[in-house]
């Protein structure tokens, strides 16, 4: 007889993952060992059809059925939310996860844009299993009975009430402080756009943003990620173009603004933003449009090419709080188009409070990622939203420490004291 198991989802430097699966059994145990079962999943499309994906997210052509084993890392007894125990009515299985098992991966780019995939598990007894009343024999788990995401907790999504609206994802400051507290615009690269807004703040670990961490840099915050229909360098071709232009500007200020308007607490004078990639051009777009809105601005990755922006542009945010971060072996967006002519262009032009982290490359060094060889995972040069996320940096251009009256500060320790 067929039983039915709970998914547990966290929101990784490599996007969301189900990295545990918690098994009710029909008695009280109290040892496991990760051997006793096999973990195999099928990942589905919404008409629940067999995936074909890419095998990697730089090999899209090269597609393969979307199933297989996971391997399980470690076993024990737990309670029902998967928490550790002594003895318990549950097993959880923690599963291999990151960029060398994309299976146990909840999202993926069917057709292009990163969607929430259905995940089908059987988990098979393989091993023996003493309960408190006995040995148990023939397990088997494949029906869903439901799922959790705690790096989740606190965000909703909603629609802008707007002419031309925009889907997002909000969280709200979980403060009784009094007074007025900021707000962290996010915008998401290319992947992440279409028509779930989940994505847009669960693709890449933007949900690192309402951390009790990072929330505790700014007193608490308000975090709003918008989403757009398709993508945010969108200019109305269709295309990746290098007009500097987008279709979406207008779409994008009336969404901040109808936000803004709608939560009363929100400190117009410490209204921040920034995005990655696609989402970093339009953080460079925003910023040149509407410099006297925003209290400071964080461009990840972006991808304005420098060629768009005026002299006059420069001048208008010249004197303004903005930090790049980017890679120097960025495949996807050269630097030498984007940031890096930009930047230099504002140091010449006087800035004062402009930064720049310029990263040799991006390794993993939060989750324990490991490549074949059993090095720390090298993510290719693009993914510069991965230190941002985990508040790793902290120089300038020139290598040396950006610092505020004298003390060093992350980025983000940065951002929370920018003021109009």
């Amino acid at each position: 007889m067929s039983k039915g198991y709970y998914t547990h989802t966290r929101v990784t430097d490599f996007g969301p993952y189900v990295t545990k699966i918690v098994l009710p059994l029909p008695a009280p145990v109290r040892a496991v060992c990760p051997e006793s079962f096999s973990v195999y999943v099928r990942r589905l499309d919404e008409r629940g059809e067999l995936l074909l994906l890419p095998k990697s997210w730089m090999a899209v052509d090269d597609k393969e059925e979307s199933r297989g084993y996971i391997p399980v890392k470690k076993a024990y007894p737990s309670d029902l939310s998967g928490e550790p125990m002594e003895s318990g009515d549950c097993v959880a299985l923690e599963l291999a996860y990151g960029p060398l098992h994309q299976l146990a991966s909840r999202i993926s780019a069917p057709k292009g844009l990163n969607v929430f995939v259905n995940m089908r598990f059987t988990i098979t007894q393989t091993g023996p299993l003493e309960t408190s009343e006995g040995a148990v024999t023939g397990l088997v788990y494949d029906y869903p009975l439901g799922e959790s995401c705690p790096c989740s907790k606190g965000w909703i999504n909603d629609t802008s009430r707007t002419a031309e609206p925009l889907n997002y994802g909000y969280y709200l400051p979980q403060t009784v402080e009094p007074g007025p507290r900021p707000l962290i615009i996010w915008l998401h690269g290319a992947g992440e756009g279409g028509v779930d807004p989940s994505v847009a703040y669960m693709g890449n670990k933007v949900v690192a943003l309402s951390s009790p961490k990072i929330q505790a840099y700014f007193g608490g915050a308000y975090v709003l990620a918008p989403q757009t229909p398709t993508f945010w360098m969108n200019d109305g071709s269709g295309e990746y173009g290098r007009t500097g232009k987008s279709m979406y500007s207008k779409a994008l200020m009336d969404c901040i603004e109808d936000f803004v308007s709608r939560n009363e607490n929100i400190d117009r004078d410490r209204i921040y933003i920034g995005g990655d990639s696609n989402g970093g051009f339009m953080t460079m777009r925003m910023f040149l449009d509407h410099p006297d809105y925003f209290a400071a601005a964080f461009p990840v990755c972006e991808a304005l090419y420098d060629e768009t922006i005026t002299d006059e542009d420069i001048k208008g945010i010249k004197d303004k709080a903005l930090w790049f971060t980017h890679a120097k072996n960025d495949p996807v967006v050269k630097p030498s188009e984007t940031v890096e002519p930009t930047y230099k262009r504002l140091i010449a032009a006087g800035a004062k409070n402009v930064h720049f982290t310029y990263w040799d490359n991006i390794k993993d060094i939060h989750e324990g990622f490991k490549d074949q060889e059993g090095n720390p995972f090298e993510y290719i040069g693009h993914f510069a939203w991965i230190p941002l996320l985990n508040d790793d940096c902290t120089l300038d251009y020139d290598g040396r420490p950006v610092t505020i009256d004298g003390e060093p500060v992350t980025l983000l320790q940065w951002l929370s004291r920018q003021k109009k």
